[in-house]
């Protein structure tokens, strides 16, 4: 298991914040401030799978040619024990989301995942979510189109899923880094779909002072010429989108689903790190910043959330890992696998 740091390295802490979830998406509270041409629920075409490849075990690597996204994306698929495309029962689904410098593959190169997912009753599904792709719908200057990860994710791939892999109803998402921020929001703006939440290391807030300027700057990372509003626009003139893309400004939302979250309090070497590693860690410090805001909006909405605040630790995979056996026996429970 390799000690890396699940954030988009372009200038330090910001592109670490920016890139780490893949960025973001809209919230039904100001849908009309930020509409994509593919509302979620509705696509020209359906997703279709163009090649399955056994990669060991029981995971399967799917490519998925999305209309959402104008482009085919990898989908990995760990199934479980007694899997059958023509089994009368479905499979209760559990959501793995990767940081904004990884790829699908991130969680089943880092962790033991598979092993547990070998001992459980569940489909797990782990989604390309791009490169600072942000799980969400881009804004575009209104006019949506691609980048539609929202869209492909919770609408293409979970239709897909539903139709040919025997994936059920019941659903959990969990996610490191920026897509610790995917889970979160992903749940917010769509209340009941997934029954558990857990974000590990996650940005929790996008308005909080200071965190726009860090996540803009993270979206260069993408190349020269990407432009830093084609996401959710200028904070100040479009805030509305931001707003429904902000854990925070969506929390009420998230009543009724069974959340986890963990984070370091201090972005300091911690008691699993090796001994060379840094001694601090500005992407963990930001997410404890932008956590905090998160837990208090939480606690005034009186939201049950489990937490786990460590004291010391950095954005590594040591840290997630040690997170996904904390919850695991919780997600199963509550998917009934």
């Amino acid at each position: 298991m390799q000690n890396r740091r699940a954030f988009c390295r372009t200038t330090g802490l910001s592109a670490g914040v920016a890139l780490g979830s893949g960025l973001w998406t809209e919230p039904s509270a100001c849908a009309a401030a930020s509409r994509s041409r593919l509302p979620l629920g509705t696509t020209r075409a359906p997703a279709r799978v163009t090649s399955e490849k056994r990669v060991g075990g029981r995971a399967v690597d799917l490519t998925v040619a999305s209309p959402a996204m104008h482009r085919s994306l990898k989908v990995r698929l760990l199934l479980p024990r007694g899997w059958s495309r023509t089994a009368e029962r479905t499979w209760p689904v559990l959501w793995v989301l990767h940081g904004g410098n990884c790829h699908y593959d991130a969680w089943t190169r880092n962790t033991d995942i598979a092993e547990l997912a070998d001992r459980s009753d569940v489909i797990v599904v782990m989604p390309e979510g791009g490169y600072a792709g942000g799980y969400t719908d881009w804004w575009n200057y209104g006019r949506g189109g691609t980048p539609a990860w929202e869209t492909f994710h919770l609408t293409e791939l979970r239709v897909l899923l539903e139709e040919r892999y025997r994936a059920g109803r019941r659903r959990a998402v969990v996610g490191q880094s920026t897509g610790g921020y995917g889970a979160l929001i992903y749940s917010a703006r769509h209340p009941g779909m997934f029954r558990y939440a857990g974000a590990f290391s996650p940005f929790g807030s996008t308005l909080t002072p200071g965190a726009p300027e860090v996540l803009m700057t993270g979206l260069t990372g993408l190349g020269p010429f990407t432009d830093k509003y084609a996401m959710w626009g200028n904070p100040a003139f479009q805030r509305g989108v931001w707003a429904a893309h902000d854990p925070v400004s969506q929390a009420v939302r998230l009543r009724g689903t069974k959340l986890h979250i963990s984070v370091a309090r201090n972005g300091r070497r911690g008691p699993l790190d090796p001994k060379n590693a840094q001694l601090a860690d500005p992407a963990e410090a930001f997410c404890w910043y932008t956590t905090k805001p998160l837990l208090a909006r939480l606690k005034q909405l009186h939201i049950p959330v489990t937490t786990h605040l460590y004291e010391d630790g950095t954005h590594s995979w040591v840290y997630w890992q040690r997170e996904l056996h904390r919850c695991w026996p919780t997600l199963m429970r509550v998917l009934g696998a």
